[in-house]
């Protein structure tokens, strides 16, 4: 028995069913006959009906079926006829006029079948299978009111593939999007029937783990996880090192509500990747409290450059008994926190956006303050962040014309992250600086992504060796050896050698007799406040500190 009658439009629901079964899909032209070249194009052999509408479906009334189409004229309605089509696996059809064709959806399977189709679709992730963030937060929500009935405790984990971007970035998102199906087979090898894994977004995977045993059990399958990924995944035969890292909560210590859970295994990944990725971290309220501060932190920082907080200290730098130049330090002194180091604003600063203001502050107050001494040299460091904002070239110009500093007395440093990429506006921008006469300085060498192309591809006229390589020195031979290396490139190079972190006598008088040209360290100096360089620039011309190579 089969029913024929009109139904609402679903074209648009319809043909996202038939895109996964493009198989069902045909297409007749208005006396039932098959299209065989539809747009111009042929059409791929899954969609080519053999034969004619009656052909294929036999079964139906025609004379009904025309009568059917006629009474709809040009209505969007499609036409939907139900029932067994002759075939064990055959349900239904819906017809649709679309223009001068019809195209016809055979549908396959039963209604409960078809919903639990898309019941699957909306609570999974298409591209590894996993449950998505929605199926995620009505599991937790379910298990969490489980759990509070009992004694029992469930641990939720929360996962960030490490180094996953350049992945995208060199190889593409196809490898990428492999590499994700991959990580997901991993994440599910290692867990148990206790345990389920999700993907909510991009690289980021949840593991809800239930059962007893919680939530030492659930420690233990972090540090599984975290093993498992130590192996390499091998894409288009290359072999690809992408760590995780796992914050871990657990319920009910760390909280009852999803909220509460998600907001603790979320603090926990951040200090995993803090201290250093590649590893699981549980949470601990104390995270929160440090996760609290920096946020405390960060909103003072904006506010540190127009309330004055800022400040720069001066660290001297020797070369053949005399001081030559001094290198700006920002300081940051906090009205309530006192004294906040570098390394934990700048980072700060780079990532909210705010480097480039304060680096143009720096840059002023410095250039101004050297205007003071007699012929030494300034040295400001250029983040990364500054580096690579447009018109640095002419801020820095226009700064030295606005304080009247020769462009000679001005050394900008930058480290080797900046060069990653030998991009052509990287090169002008440091060829530009050239030949404006400033100096530029490759700061930390040898710690970072060092590479001799650098040495070659960019022109530098200093290379400052980082104090890893000094703090040994006189014991080392390794370090000995790779010293007395920089040294002699750089002068083959036509380029200066400074040596930072020098504190010892025999520091000193070894890098002198390897031909290290400038030293900088607490032996010369502590960084100065302002108000004492005038004076130490003028006890170090009249006295002969042994502290200076001659």
């Amino acid at each position: 028995m089969q029913k024929i009658h009109a139904a609402p439009s679903a074209l648009g629901q319809t043909e996202a069913k038939a895109s996964s079964s493009i198989d069902r899909l045909l297409f007749f032209d208005r006396d039932f006959n098959p299209v065989e070249n539809l747009l111009g194009n042929e059409l791929p052999a899954s969609v080519k009906p053999a034969a004619s509408f009656w052909e294929h479906f036999p079964e139906l009334d025609k004379s009904a079926i025309t009568l059917a189409l006629r009474s709809l004229g040009d209505s969007a309605q499609p036409l939907q006829i139900s029932g067994d089509l002759g075939t064990p696996a055959s349900h239904g059809l819906t017809i649709y006029r679309i223009g001068d064709l019809f195209a016809v959806v055979r549908s396959e399977e039963s209604a409960d079948d078809e919903r639990a189709t898309l019941l699957h679709l909306a609570t999974h992730d298409p591209l590894t299978g996993l449950p998505n963030r929605r199926q995620f937060s009505e599991d937790l929500a379910v298990l969490l009111r489980e759990t509070a009935g009992s004694n029992e405790t469930l641990s939720l984990m929360q996962l960030d593939l490490d180094d996953f971007k350049p992945v995208n970035d060199t190889l593409g998102h196809p490898a990428g999007d492999k590499l994700l199906q991959l990580a997901a087979s991993r994440i599910q090898e290692c867990l148990t029937s206790d345990d389920r894994a999700y993907r909510l977004a991009g690289d980021e995977f949840t593991v809800i783990s239930r059962g007893p045993g919680h939530p030492a059990k659930g420690h233990r399958l972090a540090e599984s996880l975290v093993d498992a990924f130590k192996k390499p995944f091998t894409i288009d035969g290359i072999a690809l090192f992408v760590g995780t890292s796992i914050g871990i909560s657990a319920a009910p210590p760390d909280g009852t509500t999803p909220e509460q859970l998600m907001k603790a295994s979320d603090v926990a990944l951040y200090a995993a990747k803090k201290d250093g990725r590649g590893r699981a971290r549980p949470f601990d309220p104390s995270m929160l409290e440090l996760l609290e501060q920096r946020e405390l932190l960060r909103r003072s920082l904006r506010m540190a450059l127009v309330q004055e907080q800022f400040s720069i200290e001066y660290q001297p730098i020797a070369e053949g008994g005399s001081i030559v130049g001094f290198e700006a330090l920002l300081r940051w002194n906090h009205p309530l926190l006192g004294k906040i180091p570098p390394t934990a604003f700048i980072p700060m600063a780079e990532a909210d956006g705010m480097m480039p203001e304060i680096g143009a502050w720096v840059l002023e107050q410095a250039c101004r303050e050297a205007m003071n001494w007699p012929q030494n040299y300034i040295a400001v460091n250029l983040s990364a962040a500054e580096f690579l904002t447009s018109g640095l070239t002419d801020r820095v110009s226009q700064t030295l014309d606005l304080i009247g500093l020769p462009p000679d007395r001005l050394e900008l440093e930058i480290t080797e992250s900046v060069l990653l990429e030998r991009t052509v506006n990287n090169i002008d921008t440091l060829n530009t600086l050239n030949v404006l006469g400033i100096r530029i300085s490759l700061d930390d060498f040898g710690t970072e992504y060092s590479s001799l192309s650098y040495l070659k591809t960019f022109p530098f006229d200093t290379i400052k060796i980082d104090k890893y390589f000094i703090t040994d020195l006189e014991s080392d031979l390794k370090g000995q050896a790779i010293v007395r290396c920089i040294v002699n490139l750089a002068h083959d190079l036509d380029m200066q050698v400074t040596a930072e972190g020098v504190e010892t006598p025999g520091q000193a008088e070894w890098l002198r007799s390897v031909g290290c040209d400038r030293l900088q360290g607490y032996l010369i100096s502590r960084p100065l406040p302002v108000q004492a360089i005038a004076e130490f620039i003028t006890r170090a011309e009249t006295s002969v500190s042994p502290a200076l190579p001659q």
